[in-house]
């Protein structure tokens, strides 16, 4: 490990944390420590850190926002890279936006709207980044990014950089075809519609309103913390088995919204697990439904699932 913390010292804009908890950097509010904390500020100082940590055989944890994540109460072992603050370049040419892996989608949307181009005002409220958002085809509101991602520039296992476009996407619900071969997406360019910059606008509002009004947005959560099942709503089935307001030490089914579960203050990873599979317990006995969590959860949970 000296060895590469050595190498990695000598990176030009690159900024590096040893034993960082992992608690600081997600939108759960929960994780314990990563060996290796390493945030490059320029699409070229991510490259020279893939390719280095590739060398000592370390696949690191790409995170952007950290949202839709759970980590492991004993954290990661090796590297995890963070794109959340740099990599965030946003260029407007017509009807296209091309924005960098890190960019938040809420100035994503914002960019839209400046631009008066509508697609995106589904993203305005989700609480992440355009590469976790590609990644996962995050959606809402009847909005994926499917919809308006047309190429993708990826930085490869291989540590080459490539391009996909088009149907290559693969997108499905909640998959890519970055979740199908680990690569890292570096930026993405989207295809979006002319439009009324205050039918745009309104639309946003509208959508953000309802999100307020329906989600428990006080309280640290990972988002929508389980996936659709075919024909069913997961929120819908645990709500209707009684189990809103459920309780596992600090982790919580919303009162608000029971397709979230939050952090009430102190939640570990283990409370969330073991909140989650007493839900899943429950709902599978009541309706035959087996729930499946649309969170990554990272790190050892061997003693939890």
């Amino acid at each position: 490990m000296q060895k590469l913390i050595a190498k990695l010292s000598e990176q030009k804009n690159l900024t590096m944390r040893q034993n960082t908890p992992m608690a600081e950097y997600t939108s759960f509010q929960i994780g314990g420590p990563a060996d290796l904390l390493l945030e490059p500020a320029t699409k070229e100082a991510l490259i020279s850190c893939y390719r280095i940590l590739a060398e000592e055989g370390i696949t690191p944890l790409i995170l952007g926002a950290g949202s839709n994540i759970l980590v492991s109460d004993s954290g990661i072992r090796g590297a995890v890279i963070r794109l959340a603050k740099p990599l965030n370049q946003v260029k407007v040419e017509g009807e296209y936006i091309t924005a960098e892996a890190g960019v938040s989608l809420a100035k994503l949307a914002a960019e839209a709207l400046s631009a008066s181009l509508s697609g995106l005002e589904f993203a305005s409220g989700i609480p992440g980044s355009l590469g976790g958002a590609v990644f996962m085809n995050a959606g809402a509101y009847g909005g994926e990014m499917k919809d308006v991602v047309v190429e993708t520039e990826y930085l490869a296992k291989d540590g080459n950089v490539a391009t996909v476009t088009g149907e290559a996407h693969n997108f499905s619900y909640r998959h890519s075809f970055f979740s199908e071969t680990g690569g890292i997406v570096l930026s993405s360019r989207m295809k979006l519609t002319p439009g009324k910059q205050e039918d745009i606008r309104a639309l946003m509002l509208d959508l953000n309103a309802r999100r307020k009004d329906k989600q428990p947005l006080s309280f640290p959560s990972a988002g929508s913390f389980f996936k659709r099942p075919e024909g069913h709503f997961a929120g819908k089935l645990i709500e209707d088995a009684g189990l809103k307001g459920t309780t596992f030490g600090g982790a919580q089914i919303s009162e608000k919204h029971a397709g979230f579960v939050i952090n009430t203050g102190g939640a570990t990873a283990k409370d969330v697990c073991d909140l989650m599979n007493f839900v899943k317990k429950t709902v599978l006995e009541k309706y035959g439904v087996t729930l499946e969590p649309e969170v990554r959860m990272i790190g050892d949970f061997s003693d939890t699932l």
